[in-house]
């Protein structure tokens, strides 16, 4: 008998992948059916379809951060004025790309299993992270799963929009970076060394500047091979060690703490932290269990270090504007308002003040930044440039000088 490979999401929830031997493929999945398992794909050990595999598309089927926006906000309309399993089905037929009508059709087919949609939704972890169905979850229990997806996009959109903003702040300025590199690395190589070519023979000391440019271009024209292979191997090296979790956690430590990267570091976190908390105490989410689920949405390893440590104080009946306070690293903004939310009972609308606040602050500082870096972008490459050709300048007057004696 042949074997099979399989791809099925056990009783619990859980993705199972492995081989069995079967006649053929239809009791292959007899098989795996009577193990009460959710088929997701089934194909012989030995086969190589002409299209992709079935494997490797369950590997690529995921929702993009603006597709799980996009996906929250319609589920979220639709269920207002349609049963959930009529809202997937129309959502899951009128999606364009592929790869979401394959997640929203598994989360569908779950929902006809009897599932809750939370567990469905656990079916594809990569498009529906923890946080996400966590407070899923929570609005299907409390009864308010509509109003949870409307803020649940709200939230969605908000983080699309700075994240939007900092691309289309940055995207300038590294274009225009890589620009100047390219045009001062182009005359470096290529051009110096044709000019200085009729300076050889002149018999005359050439000025400094004139020599110190040659020999520049001299050993980037020479060596230019071995100084990509250093910026390859730097590029490799750093990669590497940035996966390691101590490299990681002191390199995030010291960005914070820099002048003026770290603020913007900072308030862009907090910000993002801020409005997140806020979604899930709105949902009703327990706040440890809302603190825990943050912690991974944290690319910053100081500042998820120091959620985690959140999450123990409060656990062990802090407050949480004390444990914010504790920890160091938020904007004293942030933990004045949260202190001033939980003495009113203000929780939510605080923390949501704090991240419009943050969020602008942000915008600011990033817009006066990049105003600033581009000039000086512009002036270090036209000095470059200048230096350059001055160096070219310098011995043809020298000659015109000596002409003239």
């Amino acid at each position: 008998m042949p074997d099979y490979r399989y791809v099925a999401i056990d009783p619990r929830g859980r993705e199972r992948r492995g081989r069995l031997r079967a006649a053929n493929d239809d009791a292959a999945r007899a098989d795996l059916t009577a193990r009460r398992f959710h088929i997701v794909a089934v194909e012989e050990a030995g086969a190589r379809p002409a299209g992709r595999s079935l494997f490797l598309a369950r590997r690529r089927d995921r929702l993009t951060a603006r597709d799980l926006a996009l996906f929250t906000r319609q589920l979220a309309t639709l269920a207002e004025v349609a049963p959930l399993e009529e809202a997937l089905r129309t959502l899951g037929r009128q999606s364009e790309a592929e790869s979401a009508r394959a997640v929203i059709g598994d989360v569908h087919a779950g929902l006809l299993e009897g599932r809750r949609l939370a567990d469905a939704m656990a079916r594809q972890p990569r498009s529906f992270p923890p946080l996400y169905r966590a407070m899923v979850a929570a609005g299907e229990t409390t009864g308010s799963l509509t109003l949870i997806l409307a803020r649940l996009a709200d939230l969605l959109e908000r983080q699309a929009e700075v994240r939007g903003k900092l691309i289309a702040a940055l995207a300038y300025p590294i274009v225009l970076a890589i620009v100047a590199v390219g045009v001062v690395a182009a005359l470096m190589i290529f051009v110096v060394p044709r000019v200085v070519e009729q300076f050889t023979d002149v018999g005359q000391q050439l000025p400094f500047l004139t020599r110190a440019v040659i020999a520049i271009s001299g050993f980037l024209a020479g060596w230019w091979w071995l100084i990509a292979l250093l910026l390859a191997a730097a590029a490799f090296g750093w990669t590497t060690a940035m996966r390691r979790p101590a490299f990681k956690a002191r390199v995030d430590a010291r960005l914070l703490r820099l002048p003026l990267i770290g603020r913007l570091l900072r308030d862009l976190y907090a910000a993002r932290f801020a409005r997140t908390l806020a979604t899930m105490v709105s949902s009703r989410l327990p706040l440890v269990e809302g603190l825990r689920l943050t912690v991974p949405t944290i690319r910053n390893a100081a500042l998820a270090a120091a959620t985690a440590g959140l999450v123990d104080q409060v656990r062990a009946g802090g407050s949480l504007s004390s444990a914010l306070r504790d920890a160091g690293v938020f904007p004293p903004l942030l933990v004045y308002m949260t202190a001033s939310g939980e003495s009113a009972g203000r929780l939510e609308a605080m923390l949501e003040r704090a991240a419009d606040y943050l969020e602008r602050e942000f915008d600011r500082f990033t817009a006066a930044s990049m105003a600033l870096l581009e000039p000086v972008i512009i002036v270090v490459m036209g000095s470059c440039v200048a230096l350059i050709i001055l160096s070219i300048l310098l011995p043809i007057l020298q000659l015109q000088n000596l002409a003239g004696l």
